[in-house]
Protein backbone atom coordinates (compact mmCIF):
# COMPACT_ATOMS: atom_id res chain seq x y z
CA UNK A 1 0.00 0.00 0.00
CA UNK A 2 1.65 3.23 -0.99
CA UNK A 3 1.16 5.85 1.86
CA UNK A 4 -0.21 8.55 -0.39
CA UNK A 5 -3.97 10.05 -0.93
CA UNK A 6 -4.87 10.95 -4.75
CA UNK A 7 -7.52 13.34 -5.88
CA UNK A 8 -9.52 12.16 -9.32
CA UNK A 9 -10.66 14.05 -12.24
CA UNK A 10 -14.32 14.13 -12.49
CA UNK A 11 -17.35 12.89 -11.92
CA UNK A 12 -16.30 9.44 -12.19
CA UNK A 13 -12.63 7.55 -13.02
CA UNK A 14 -11.18 7.51 -16.17
CA UNK A 15 -9.28 4.14 -17.47
CA UNK A 16 -6.28 5.84 -16.88
CA UNK A 17 -7.04 6.91 -13.22
CA UNK A 18 -8.33 3.24 -12.80
CA UNK A 19 -5.32 1.49 -13.98
CA UNK A 20 -2.96 3.77 -12.16
CA UNK A 21 -4.67 3.35 -8.95
CA UNK A 22 -5.06 -0.21 -9.43
CA UNK A 23 -1.36 -0.37 -10.08
CA UNK A 24 0.09 2.27 -7.39
CA UNK A 25 -2.81 1.27 -5.01
CA UNK A 26 -2.74 4.30 -3.07
CA UNK A 27 -4.18 4.60 0.53
CA UNK A 28 -7.11 6.49 -0.11
CA UNK A 29 -8.63 9.22 -2.22
CA UNK A 30 -9.87 12.94 -1.49
CA UNK A 31 -12.45 14.40 -3.00
CA UNK A 32 -13.56 17.83 -4.21
CA UNK A 33 -16.39 19.66 -5.72
CA UNK A 34 -15.61 18.89 -9.09
CA UNK A 35 -15.99 15.17 -8.30
CA UNK A 36 -19.44 15.95 -6.15
CA UNK A 37 -22.97 16.28 -8.85
CA UNK A 38 -25.47 14.15 -6.63
CA UNK A 39 -25.46 11.67 -3.71
CA UNK A 40 -26.02 8.64 -6.61
CA UNK A 41 -22.82 9.68 -8.47
CA UNK A 42 -20.54 10.67 -5.66
CA UNK A 43 -21.49 7.18 -4.02
CA UNK A 44 -21.04 5.50 -7.42
CA UNK A 45 -17.51 7.31 -7.60
CA UNK A 46 -16.25 5.98 -4.02
CA UNK A 47 -17.03 2.33 -5.04
CA UNK A 48 -14.95 2.84 -8.36
CA UNK A 49 -12.38 4.22 -6.35
CA UNK A 50 -12.71 1.31 -3.59
CA UNK A 51 -12.46 -1.02 -6.55
CA UNK A 52 -9.15 0.26 -7.45
CA UNK A 53 -7.41 -0.99 -4.27
CA UNK A 54 -6.82 -4.23 -2.50
CA UNK A 55 -7.01 -3.48 1.07
CA UNK A 56 -9.97 -2.77 3.03
CA UNK A 57 -11.56 0.27 5.00
CA UNK A 58 -10.31 2.94 2.56
CA UNK A 59 -10.11 6.32 3.45
CA UNK A 60 -12.51 8.67 1.98
CA UNK A 61 -11.60 11.90 2.21
CA UNK A 62 -13.13 15.58 2.02
CA UNK A 63 -12.58 18.92 3.14
CA UNK A 64 -16.15 19.86 4.40
CA UNK A 65 -15.67 22.86 6.44
CA UNK A 66 -18.13 25.39 5.90
CA UNK A 67 -18.31 28.80 4.81
CA UNK A 68 -16.09 29.10 1.86
CA UNK A 69 -14.14 25.67 2.37
CA UNK A 70 -17.11 22.79 1.11
CA UNK A 71 -17.20 20.17 -1.28
CA UNK A 72 -21.55 19.35 -1.36
CA UNK A 73 -23.36 21.83 -1.57
CA UNK A 74 -27.13 22.62 -1.71
CA UNK A 75 -29.68 22.14 -3.25
CA UNK A 76 -28.65 18.26 -2.27
CA UNK A 77 -26.80 19.21 1.11
CA UNK A 78 -27.28 21.58 3.10
CA UNK A 79 -25.62 24.68 3.63
CA UNK A 80 -22.62 25.21 6.21
CA UNK A 81 -21.66 28.12 7.78
CA UNK A 82 -18.34 29.65 8.24
CA UNK A 83 -16.52 28.62 11.77
CA UNK A 84 -16.42 32.65 12.28
CA UNK A 85 -20.00 32.90 12.29
CA UNK A 86 -20.93 30.19 15.42
CA UNK A 87 -21.59 31.70 18.82
CA UNK A 88 -22.22 28.59 20.53
CA UNK A 89 -20.38 24.87 20.83
CA UNK A 90 -23.55 23.09 21.13
CA UNK A 91 -24.72 24.53 17.38
CA UNK A 92 -20.82 23.74 16.91
CA UNK A 93 -21.32 20.30 17.89
CA UNK A 94 -25.05 20.21 15.82
CA UNK A 95 -23.79 21.46 13.07
CA UNK A 96 -21.00 18.80 12.81
CA UNK A 97 -23.07 16.04 13.90
CA UNK A 98 -25.44 16.67 10.91
CA UNK A 99 -22.60 16.77 8.50
CA UNK A 100 -21.31 13.59 9.69
CA UNK A 101 -24.34 11.82 8.91
CA UNK A 102 -24.73 13.30 5.49
CA UNK A 103 -20.72 12.57 4.92
CA UNK A 104 -21.48 8.70 6.14
CA UNK A 105 -24.68 8.27 3.99
CA UNK A 106 -22.52 8.62 0.90
CA UNK A 107 -19.42 6.66 1.85
CA UNK A 108 -17.11 9.17 3.12
CA UNK A 109 -15.51 8.49 5.75
CA UNK A 110 -13.34 11.42 6.86
CA UNK A 111 -12.92 14.71 6.95
CA UNK A 112 -10.33 17.37 7.24
CA UNK A 113 -11.57 19.28 9.48
CA UNK A 114 -12.05 20.87 12.31
CA UNK A 115 -9.17 23.99 11.16
CA UNK A 116 -7.65 24.84 14.80
CA UNK A 117 -6.26 27.92 13.40
CA UNK A 118 -6.46 31.05 15.45
CA UNK A 119 -7.99 34.38 13.65
CA UNK A 120 -4.88 36.55 13.52
CA UNK A 121 -5.15 40.34 12.47
CA UNK A 122 -3.07 41.17 9.39
CA UNK A 123 -2.32 37.66 8.40
CA UNK A 124 -3.42 36.64 4.81
CA UNK A 125 -6.93 35.75 4.54
CA UNK A 126 -6.64 32.25 3.23
CA UNK A 127 -7.34 31.17 6.84
CA UNK A 128 -9.67 34.24 7.79
CA UNK A 129 -13.46 33.21 8.19
CA UNK A 130 -12.11 29.57 8.58
CA UNK A 131 -11.12 30.27 11.91
CA UNK A 132 -13.62 29.95 15.01
CA UNK A 133 -11.83 33.27 16.69
CA UNK A 134 -8.38 34.90 17.42
CA UNK A 135 -9.41 33.34 21.18
CA UNK A 136 -7.10 30.22 21.59
CA UNK A 137 -9.45 29.33 24.14
CA UNK A 138 -12.81 29.46 21.97
CA UNK A 139 -10.78 27.84 19.45
CA UNK A 140 -10.11 25.17 21.70
CA UNK A 141 -13.83 25.08 23.04
CA UNK A 142 -14.91 25.32 19.47
CA UNK A 143 -12.70 23.21 17.81
CA UNK A 144 -13.50 19.98 20.04
CA UNK A 145 -17.25 20.86 19.44
CA UNK A 146 -16.77 20.28 16.16
CA UNK A 147 -14.64 16.65 16.66
CA UNK A 148 -16.62 15.25 18.97
CA UNK A 149 -19.89 15.83 16.51
CA UNK A 150 -17.55 14.46 13.68
CA UNK A 151 -16.40 11.90 15.61
CA UNK A 152 -20.00 10.73 17.41
CA UNK A 153 -21.21 10.91 13.91
CA UNK A 154 -18.82 8.27 12.69
CA UNK A 155 -16.25 10.13 10.68
CA UNK A 156 -12.56 10.15 11.31
CA UNK A 157 -11.80 14.70 11.96
CA UNK A 158 -8.44 15.73 10.41
CA UNK A 159 -7.00 18.55 13.06
CA UNK A 160 -5.79 21.45 10.87
CA UNK A 161 -3.17 22.92 10.52
CA UNK A 162 -0.68 21.74 12.83
CA UNK A 163 1.21 23.63 14.62
CA UNK A 164 -0.77 26.81 13.03
CA UNK A 165 -1.28 28.27 10.16
CA UNK A 166 -3.22 31.33 11.28
CA UNK A 167 -0.30 33.82 11.30
CA UNK A 168 0.78 32.86 7.64
CA UNK A 169 1.14 36.45 5.89
CA UNK A 170 0.76 34.74 2.48
CA UNK A 171 -1.47 31.62 0.85
CA UNK A 172 0.52 28.65 0.61
CA UNK A 173 -1.29 27.80 -1.58
CA UNK A 174 0.26 30.13 -3.88
CA UNK A 175 3.77 31.34 -2.18
CA UNK A 176 5.67 30.28 0.62
CA UNK A 177 4.71 32.00 3.99
CA UNK A 178 7.22 32.63 6.93
CA UNK A 179 5.91 33.18 10.77
CA UNK A 180 8.82 35.10 12.22
CA UNK A 181 6.84 35.21 15.45
CA UNK A 182 8.84 33.73 18.55
CA UNK A 183 8.69 30.30 20.03
CA UNK A 184 7.41 31.21 22.84
CA UNK A 185 4.25 33.69 21.86
CA UNK A 186 3.67 30.37 19.05
CA UNK A 187 3.02 28.25 22.61
CA UNK A 188 0.88 30.25 24.26
CA UNK A 189 -1.15 31.20 21.45
CA UNK A 190 -1.07 28.78 17.93
CA UNK A 191 -0.14 25.99 20.08
CA UNK A 192 -3.12 25.79 22.72
CA UNK A 193 -6.21 24.20 20.29
CA UNK A 194 -4.34 21.94 19.05
CA UNK A 195 -2.69 20.29 22.32
CA UNK A 196 -6.16 20.14 23.57
CA UNK A 197 -7.22 18.45 20.63
CA UNK A 198 -4.41 16.17 20.20
CA UNK A 199 -5.50 14.86 24.21
CA UNK A 200 -9.05 14.42 23.09
CA UNK A 201 -8.91 11.77 20.60
CA UNK A 202 -7.07 8.90 19.93
CA UNK A 203 -8.77 8.26 16.46
CA UNK A 204 -8.71 11.94 14.97
CA UNK A 205 -5.92 12.48 11.91
CA UNK A 206 -3.76 15.68 12.12
CA UNK A 207 -2.19 18.03 8.65
CA UNK A 208 0.70 20.10 8.73
CA UNK A 209 1.03 23.45 7.59
CA UNK A 210 3.48 24.70 4.79
CA UNK A 211 4.41 27.07 6.36
CA UNK A 212 7.92 28.42 7.91
CA UNK A 213 8.21 28.84 11.65
CA UNK A 214 11.52 30.66 11.61
CA UNK A 215 12.09 30.70 15.55
CA UNK A 216 12.33 26.62 15.35
CA UNK A 217 13.69 25.47 11.47
CA UNK A 218 14.04 28.56 9.75
CA UNK A 219 14.73 26.03 6.22
CA UNK A 220 11.83 24.29 6.31
CA UNK A 221 8.35 24.38 6.08
CA UNK A 222 6.61 22.48 8.59
CA UNK A 223 5.68 19.20 6.55
CA UNK A 224 9.35 19.14 5.45
CA UNK A 225 10.79 19.49 8.56
CA UNK A 226 11.54 16.44 11.39
CA UNK A 227 12.38 19.21 13.59
CA UNK A 228 8.79 20.66 13.56
CA UNK A 229 6.98 17.10 13.13
CA UNK A 230 9.32 15.66 15.98
CA UNK A 231 10.21 18.38 18.56
CA UNK A 232 6.51 20.93 18.25
CA UNK A 233 3.41 18.14 16.57
CA UNK A 234 4.72 14.90 18.24
CA UNK A 235 6.52 16.26 21.39
CA UNK A 236 4.96 19.69 22.47
CA UNK A 237 1.24 19.50 20.88
CA UNK A 238 1.52 15.93 21.96
CA UNK A 239 -0.15 14.26 18.76
CA UNK A 240 0.59 10.90 18.17
CA UNK A 241 -1.98 9.93 14.95
CA UNK A 242 -2.11 9.63 11.65
CA UNK A 243 -0.09 12.78 10.40
CA UNK A 244 -0.91 13.54 6.70
CA UNK A 245 0.92 16.44 4.68
CA UNK A 246 -0.97 19.29 3.50
CA UNK A 247 -1.36 18.88 -0.50
CA UNK A 248 1.45 18.74 -2.06
CA UNK A 249 0.69 21.14 -5.33
CA UNK A 250 0.78 23.91 -3.25
CA UNK A 251 3.41 26.28 -4.34
CA UNK A 252 4.83 26.97 -0.86
CA UNK A 253 6.70 23.67 -1.55
CA UNK A 254 9.82 23.61 -4.23
CA UNK A 255 11.24 20.47 -6.02
CA UNK A 256 9.75 18.07 -8.16
CA UNK A 257 6.91 16.03 -6.97
CA UNK A 258 9.12 12.78 -6.37
CA UNK A 259 11.38 14.98 -3.95
CA UNK A 260 8.21 16.67 -1.66
CA UNK A 261 7.10 13.12 -1.31
CA UNK A 262 9.73 11.28 -0.11
CA UNK A 263 10.81 14.62 2.27
CA UNK A 264 7.33 14.74 4.00
CA UNK A 265 7.44 11.00 4.24
CA UNK A 266 11.27 11.34 6.53
CA UNK A 267 10.38 14.64 7.75
CA UNK A 268 7.62 11.73 9.99
CA UNK A 269 3.98 12.56 7.78
CA UNK A 270 2.68 9.08 7.50
CA UNK A 271 1.29 10.25 4.34
CA UNK A 272 1.23 12.44 1.30
CA UNK A 273 -1.94 14.17 0.13
CA UNK A 274 -1.65 14.87 -3.96
CA UNK A 275 -5.07 16.28 -4.61
CA UNK A 276 -4.87 16.86 -8.70
CA UNK A 277 -2.81 16.62 -11.26
CA UNK A 278 -1.47 14.58 -14.70
CA UNK A 279 -1.18 10.80 -14.37
CA UNK A 280 2.55 11.47 -14.76
CA UNK A 281 3.14 13.64 -11.67
CA UNK A 282 0.79 10.98 -9.89
CA UNK A 283 3.79 8.65 -10.82
CA UNK A 284 6.67 11.11 -9.77
CA UNK A 285 4.40 11.31 -6.44
CA UNK A 286 4.25 7.39 -6.38
CA UNK A 287 7.89 7.42 -6.69
CA UNK A 288 8.86 9.61 -3.81
CA UNK A 289 6.88 7.28 -1.81
CA UNK A 290 9.40 4.12 -2.25
CA UNK A 291 12.24 4.43 -0.77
Amino acid sequence: MLPVIYGCEGLKLTKDEQYFFNKAQPLGFILFERNCQSPEQVKALIEQLKACVDHRNVPILIDQEGGRVVRLKPPHWLPRPAAKTFRSAKAVYDNALSMAQELLELGINVNCAPCADLLIEGADDIIGDRAFSKDPDKVTKYSLAMLKGLEDGGITAVIKHLPGHGRAPVDSHEELPVVDTNYAILRQTDFVPFKELASASKEAWGMTAHVIYSDIDAENVATHSSIVIESIIRKEIGFKGFLVSDCLTMKALTGTFEEKAKKALLAGCDTVLMCKGTIAEYEEVARGCRF
